[in-house]
């Protein structure tokens, strides 16, 4: 046996064992699938475990499909957090999966995601192929099976709508899709939702908006999280309401083929318990709803809310890497799970780190475009670039405008940070302090140290979260 095959019988056993115990800690990471049922399932299903030589591993959802398995109907593997990888790296593929996981390949195809990152089509096909086990289109087919299942199973909308909602192009390819991913029929599916989709579907209407449960794994504090929502709140396109421990986070969304309004409740669904061997990993989730001028966009404001509330973060790999530092071990055991929190907008979060609240305040209210459906104190959607860099083109928050707006700073799910923040960093009246701002929440980089005072290379690379958990408890200044 070579070296790396006896890697790689290793690395399978590791994983095994996971599954053997029913790991949550795992779920997303990777997927196993049992040959002798033709289904796939995640690490912790309830399920009566297989045996070893039957079981086969995969590192997406996707990968599994492809290879002919259907999901499991217990565990909705499906459904799990999406990979922190994609999160954290950097390269190509990273970038590629944020870019899949907001839409692009179902607005622009693959031709557009290449443009975006600057390859050929064929390159990227490979590249993904290779590390994830799935092509661009296979990834995407895969998300909007999960887009359509959520549909079906919490809302009563007609199959047909729910079809081009999902993103297929025909209701054939919707009904041969769901048929291949879940075994079952679109109405079949609908008919085997669980209770509580059931009872979500009763109250789910175009007027009431789409009821979600946005999963993550590992503890979570979301305190911290809402407190700077609260603190950072833009008048006319978000509200923090309810007392602490029960508050409610409403915003506007500003959506490739419509606009949103968010609801997304700060006490979790379901709090993190220990099992019987005192493990945690079951996760939970936050309760939210969705309001869409159009159903399309259902999959990228999910991604942009699980970006803001950091949703897809590896807690455990965080803590265990920040815990051993003797400065943050007591804060780590204080607040487990803490988040990185990001942004639903990166343009709006640039701008808003730029100028600061009250600024932006009054941005909203004479360059933000009115919503069409007013909902309470939620008017009005902040002010695309574009429209900043003609009406007020002078000073830094103009500069920094027009580069947003003629693409020389990128801060899409697919830009390279390391170019991006050259890019800012050129951009006339940005301080390198804003710059890791923008770079922390609208990039979402896991390992941004401040500009100014150096911190142990010992955080990282988690750096991003060790001030987090600094800022928590009062020991580092807040983001202004």
């Amino acid at each position: 046996m070579t070296g790396t095959a006896q890697y790689e019988k290793t690395h399978e056993d590791g994983r095994y064992e996971a599954v053997r115990s029913r790991d949550a800690r795992f779920d997303g990471a990777f997927f196993f699938a049992v040959e002798t049922t033709g289904i796939y399932c995640r690490p912790s299903c309830p399920a009566v475990t297989p045996k070893r030589h039957n079981v086969r591993f995969f590192p997406t959802a996707a990968a599994a499909q492809g290879s002919g398995f259907r999901a499991c109907r217990r565990c909705r593997p499906d459904a799990v957090p999406g990979s922190a990888d994609w999160n954290v790296r950097a390269d190509v593929v990273g970038r590629a999966m944020r870019l899949i996981g907001d839409g692009v390949v179902d607005r622009e195809g693959v031709a557009g995601l290449a443009v975006r990152l600057g390859y050929s089509a064929r390159q990227v096909q490979r590249q993904l192929t290779a590390e994830v086990g799935a092509g661009p289109v296979a990834l995407a087919r895969a998300q909007r099976a999960h887009t359509a299942r959520v549909l079906l199973q919490t809302t009563g909308l007609p199959v047909t709508e729910i079809a081009f909602a999902s993103g297929f192009a025909s209701v054939r390819q919707f009904n041969d899709t769901i048929r291949a991913v879940y075994a079952a029929t679109p109405s079949e599916l609908r008919a085997a939702a669980p209770a509580h989709d059931r009872a979500a579907r009763r109250t789910a209407t175009p007027t009431a908006g789409v009821p979600l449960r946005l999963a993550h794994r590992g503890p979570y504090q979301p305190g911290p999280v809402f407190d700077l929502l609260q603190r950072e709140a833009v008048a006319g396109v978000e509200e923090v309401s309810g007392a602490p421990g029960r508050r409610v986070y409403r915003r506007t969304l500003r959506l490739p083929y419509g606009t949103g309004i968010v609801a997304v409740q700060e006490r979790p669904g379901r709090q993190d318990r220990p099992d019987r061997a005192g493990r945690t990993g079951s996760g939970g989730w936050l309760e939210a709803r969705l309001h869409l001028t159009d159903l399309r966009d259902l999959t990228t404001s999910v991604q942009r809310l699980r970006r803001l509330f950091d949703l897809d973060a590896d807690p455990y790999a965080v803590d265990e890497r920040l815990g051993a530092d003797p400065r943050l071990a007591p804060l780590v055991a204080a607040r487990p799970g803490l988040r990185s929190p990001g942004t639903a907008d990166p343009d709006e979060l640039a701008v808003r780190a730029l100028v600061g609240r009250a600024e932006s305040e009054r941005l909203v209210q004479r360059y933000g475009k009115a919503l069409d459906a007013p909902c309470g104190t939620l008017t009005h959607l902040f002010p695309e670039p574009a429209v900043l860099a003609e009406a007020a083109p002078c000073g830094a928050p103009g500069a920094l405008a027009a580069a947003l707006a003629d693409g020389a700073v990128r801060l899409d799910p697919g830009a390279d940070r390391d170019d991006a923040e050259r890019a800012l960093l050129a951009v006339p009246g940005l301080d390198a302090r804003t710059v890791a701002v923008v770079r922390t929440r609208a990039l979402g980089d896991p390992d941004v140290g401040p500009p100014g005072p150096a911190v142990p290379d010992t955080w990282r690379p988690w750096r991003s979260y060790a001030l987090n958990h600094l800022r928590a408890a009062g020991e580092w200044e807040n983001d202004r």
